[in-house]
């Protein structure tokens, strides 16, 4: 699959199409980085790995991100934004069996639908709060590291 994925250039033709059509909806920068987020969280529930979900999308999302004048290290922190809030919520994640049995430990009657409805005000006050801090830092324009611009010029 990689080398087929490779090979036909398929991830460059999404990338610029994908670059040109969010381009085309003028959507606010803001808007444009919690959708990546919200995106990543969604895709958090089906694929749990980190590594193989980044491995999956940034030959993708990088590119279309820097297209629209994103710096990677940006769109790798707001990837890291969005897997780590669901990572708690996902009953696919080997942590979430563990957390199951501490709560069994206590509360006999709970289901995975407990344990999952439990943890949801969590994931959503992780998701909030860190992109909420990521705007702060970006709206201040501090760098994220030495030569490390948030945007590239247009």
């Amino acid at each position: 699959f990689v080398a087929w994925f490779t090979e036909s250039n398929i991830g460059v033709w999404v990338s610029i199409k994908g670059a040109d059509l969010l381009e085309s909806w003028n959507l606010p920068t803001v808007v444009l980085l919690g959708g990546f987020v919200v995106m990543v969280a969604v895709i958090n529930m089906l694929i749990t790995s980190g590594s193989a979900q980044w491995a999956l999308m940034a030959p993708i999302v990088v590119p279309m991100m820097m297209y629209l004048g994103i710096s990677p290290e940006v769109t790798q922190m707001l990837y890291r934004i969005g897997d780590s809030a669901t990572a708690v919520v996902t009953p696919m994640n080997p942590y979430f069996a563990m957390a199951f049995a501490f709560v069994l430990r206590y509360y006999k009657k709970a289901g995975l639908g407990t344990v999952m409805s439990m943890m949801i005000p969590y994931c959503l006050a992780i998701l909030v709060g860190w992109f909420l801090f990521f705007v702060l830092w970006w709206s201040l324009g501090i760098p994220l590291g030495p030569g490390s611009p948030m945007e590239y010029p247009a």
